[in-house]
C-alpha cells in the first residue's frame, strides 16, 4: 500500500502542486491549512509522514513540530524560508528529521521524502547492539537505556547505529552523511551537530560531558567501545 503523508500548508497554490507531484508519485496525500487542523487530523488518523510547513496562519510551525513530536515519532520533513538557518536548526533540535529550504524543486522534495521514508522501513535485523546499560535494537529499530526505551526520529536512530556498529573508530560528518545517505545539501555539518547533541540528551548521563559519544576536534566522532565503567 503506498504510503500516506500529511501535508501542512496555508498556500493552496502551493499545497495543489505539491499535493499533485506527490501523488502522481504514488503517495497518498492528506491536506491540512493550518496547525490546529493538523493537530487534528494527526490524531484522529495515521500517517506514514508530515511534510510541516514552519509559517502558518494560526501556529508557530516549531511548536507545532515540538507538539507532533511530543506525541508521535512520525517522519517529519520541514519547509523553512530560504536564508533562515537558524529555523532549520531549532527544528532539527526539537525532533524535525529533515528540513528543505523555499522555494524548492518538486524532484527534492519527492527524493527527501522517500529518504526519511526509507529510514523508517528499513529492513529489520534481529540484532540488538549492547554497550553497557545502552541497548540499541537494530530489529525493532528502539534504543533503551536502563530498560527504558528513548524516543528519537529515524535518521538520529540511522546515525547512532552508524556509530555504535563502528564502535572506536572516528567518523568524519562526510562518513557519517554517507552511511546513514543523508541528502541535505546545506548546512550538513550543523545538522549532524545538532543530532549527535540529541542522542547525547537521550542517552548520555551527562551531556555535556558524555561518555558515550565523543568528539575528537577537526576529525569527527567516535562512538565508545567501553562505556559504563
Amino acid at each position: 500500500m503506498s504510503a500516506r503523508v500529511l501535508l501542512v500548508e496555508d498556500d493552496a497554490r502551493l499545497a495543489s502542486m505539491v499535493a499533485d507531484y506527490l501523488g502522481d508519485a504514488g503517495f497518498r496525500m492528506d491536506h491540512a491549512q493550518s496547525g490546529a487542523e493538523a493537530m487534528r487530523l494527526i490524531a484522529a488518523d495515521d500517517f506514514d509522514a508530515v511534510i510541516l510547513d514552519l509559517m502558518l496562519p494560526d501556529a508557530d510551525g516549531l511548536d507545532l513540530c515540538r507538539g507532533i513530536r511530543a506525541k508521535s515519532d512520525i517522519p517529519l520533513l520541514m519547509l523553512t524560508a530560504r536564508g533562515d538557518p537558524l529555523d532549520r536548526v531549532v527544528g532539527l533540535e526539537l525532533g524535525a528529521d529533515d528540513y528543505l529550504p523555499k522555494p524548492f524543486e518538486p524532484r527534492e522534495l519527492l527524493a527527501r521524502l522517500r529518504a526519511i521514508l526509507r529510514r523508517r522501513h528499513a529492513p529489520r535485523s534481529a540484532d540488538v547492539l549492547r554497550f553497557g546499560r545502552l541497548e540499541i535494537d537494530k530489529g525493532a529499530r528502539e534504543v533503551r537505556l536502563d530498560g527504558h526505551r528513548k524516543t528519537m526520529t529515524g535518521h538520529q536512530f540511522s546515525l547512532l547505529l552508524a556509530l555504535a556498529e563502528r564502535a572506536g573508530r572516528v567518523l568524519s560528518r562526510e562518513a557519517l552523511m554517507d552511511l546513514t545517505k543523508g541528502e541535505s545539501l546545506e548546512d550538513f555539518d550543523r545538522s549532524i551537530d545538532v543530532h549527535i547533541s540529541r542522542l547525547r540528551a537521550a542517552i548520555e548521563d551527562d551531556p555535556k560531558r558524555p561518555r558515550r559519544i565523543l568528539t575528537l576536534r577537526g576529525a569527527g566522532y567516535v562512538f565508545a567501545k567501553e562505556q559504563d565503567r
